[in-house]
């Protein structure tokens, strides 16, 4: 799997970005974030139509605006199809309004370059990556299938590679850095 301090791979795959006809769908790269100058949270996720995933799927989008606060694209992916995400956002309650896009490796590319498949399924594991404006991958944590991930984690994570200090076990943004 790759981890901390590897470059996130390049990549350009479809996304589901609405469900509104003829704007459902939009091409993604690993250098858009890198143009913007921002930090990317990648998260994946196993299956959709299953049960764990749209309760993270639907934590992630209600924290969407502290993300974008912290100059950080999120992305949701997993291996299924840009029809199958967008069918399920369609059919889901707490997916019709996603402010992020949803990321379809059809091929299983990106996350087998990544090494995130299950080797049975081959379905990826519940993996969130933070990778920094230079496309660095900075922060990696996978969860096994059936336990969803907490975001407000992932948002504590990020504002500590963000500070670029050294950040203390339990540290919360606004609390002293550790001074080397």
């Amino acid at each position: 799997m790759l981890s901390v301090g590897s470059q996130f791979p390049e990549f350009k795959k479809q996304a589901v970005v609405s469900i509104e006809k003829g704007s459902e769908f939009y091409d993604i790269t690993s250098q858009d974030h890198i143009n913007a100058n921002q930090w990317m949270v990648m998260f994946w996720w196993p299956k959709d139509f299953t049960f764990v995933c749209p309760t993270e799927i639907a934590e992630f989008n209600n924290k969407y605006q502290d993300f974008k606060d912290r100059d950080a694209q999120l992305i949701g992916a997993s291996t299924d199809s840009e029809f199958v995400h967008l069918a399920w956002r369609k059919n889901h309650d707490d997916l019709r309004n996603l402010k992020f896009p949803m990321l379809a490796d059809t091929s299983k590319s990106l996350a087998e370059e990544l090494g995130i498949l299950e080797a049975n399924e081959k379905v990826a594991y519940r993996v969130t990556y933070i990778i920094d404006p230079h496309g660095i991958i900075r922060w990696v944590s996978l969860n096994d299938l059936s336990v969803g991930r907490n975001v407000t984690e992932v948002l504590r994570v990020l504002d500590a590679l963000q500070t670029d200090e050294l950040c203390p076990c339990n540290w919360t943004k606004g609390e002293e850095t550790i001074k080397a």
